[in-house]
């Protein structure tokens, strides 16, 4: 009886020394293969004109490896009217933070997938882990991108080394707008996993090089921020980022047409240029522009003397604010390409989510205003 307490006691010391020395899993998968026991995350988070996304998670055209990818179709056709589209992977499906459900991943340091356009040239705005909020919410927040696809399959790589992956609801997530791809975009994707890479080191945040494009043409690389934050009467609101109606540079220019109806009864409306899509400052994503002396831009109005109240950097509040703001205005526009400046000297440029805004109102456009806009850039 003694030898077996013995034995039993020694067991028990054992075991949890070996759980300790098992060695931690080098990946974890969020797509290999459709129907692999080794899949983790579902793609049901559709974001923005979710009306203008379509998805195969089983396309057999040409897969990186394996019987089958991922195959998106992106029409750009605004369903919703926002402009823009994207998809997360969540866990449990759906859980935009409601529910708890996401993994712990600490010790991975990276995540790799492949990707392909079918042509070659589709522009992707941004890959991502983690971001999304709520109740329980993703404890990091890490993105690449612009990213312009080629036609055979390419590995990408986001670096999530020194970060917080105690807890992950998102897992892997994408973003493009109608702006980069007017004419709509399809893509594939395969192999997408973390990986434990121990060579990787942290990715201090850089402050980006000037110029720094808002807009610079429709599916430029270049583009930066997403216009997606439509304020006040938004119903009156029709955006193009790719009107051929006589831009200023390149092939392209944006086209916002205001009808002063006041559709839901604030009697002025605007818009932001925000990062991530919808950002009010519930997102750690702001560039670090404190480079930049100044954003200019050039602006015709269709008519000539179209008011505008408020060009704006910055200015955006929240958890994670702007780190300030400068504004002109108002601003009488001219019939004919005129280029406008807001000073930043001596502005705290180190955090900008809301890279840029306008707003105006019915009591100075009573009969409404369409403008023009070209070559937004911090310099």
């Amino acid at each position: 009886m003694k030898k077996l307490l013995v034995v039993l006691l020694t067991l028990a010391l054992v075991i949890p020394i070996c759980a300790l020395a098992q060695e931690q899993p080098k990946e974890f998968v969020v797509y290999a293969d459709k129907n692999t026991r080794d899949n983790h995350y579902i793609p049901s988070g559709f974001m923005g004109d979710y009306g203008d996304v379509k998805i195969n998670d089983q396309a057999m055209d040409n897969p990186q490896t394996g019987a089958t990818c991922i195959q998106f179709v992106y029409t750009a056709k605004k369903s919703q009217g926002q402009g823009w589209a994207g998809v997360y992977w969540q866990n449990p499906p759906n859980n935009w933070g409601s529910k708890k459900g996401g993994f712990d991943l600490t010790g991975m340091t990276k995540l790799t997938f492949w990707a392909r356009g079918v042509k070659g040239g589709e522009v992707i705005q941004k890959f991502m882990v983690g971001g999304i909020k709520g109740i329980y919410p993703d404890s990091a927040i890490v993105e690449i991108g612009p990213i312009e696809l080629t036609d055979t399959w390419k590995e990408y790589t986001i670096n999530l080394a020194g970060r917080d992956l105690s807890y992950i609801n998102g897992g892997f997530g994408w973003v493009t707008t109608a702006d980069l791809s007017p004419e709509g975009i399809t893509f594939y994707l395969d192999d997408i996993k973390f990986e434990v890479d121990t060579t990787l080191k942290p990715e201090a945040k850089k402050q980006e090089n000037i110029p720094f494009y808002v807009y610079a043409d429709r599916s430029s690389t270049n583009n930066h921020f997403i216009p997606s934050g439509w304020m006040g009467d938004y119903g009156d609101l029709k955006y193009d980022g790719a009107a051929k109606e006589d831009p200023y540079l390149g092939d392209s220019c944006i086209k916002i047409i205001y009808t002063g109806q006041a559709t839901q009864g604030a009697r002025w409306a605007g818009i932001y240029w925000q990062n991530p899509a919808n950002n009010w400052g519930a997102v750690d994503a702001g560039y670090d522009l404190s480079k930049a002396t100044k954003l200019t831009f050039w602006a015709r109005g269709e008519k000539g003397g179209e008011r505008i109240e408020e060009f704006k950097v910055g200015g955006i509040m929240g958890e994670f604010s702007d780190s300030d703001t400068a504004t002109i205005g108002p601003v009488i526009l001219n019939k004919t390409w005129t280029q406008y400046a807001i000073d930043l000297k001596g502005k705290d440029m180190s955090y900008i989510i809301g890279g840029f805004c306008w707003a105006t109102n019915v009591d100075v456009n009573p009969e409404g205003a369409t403008f023009y806009l070209d070559e937004i850039k911090y310099e």
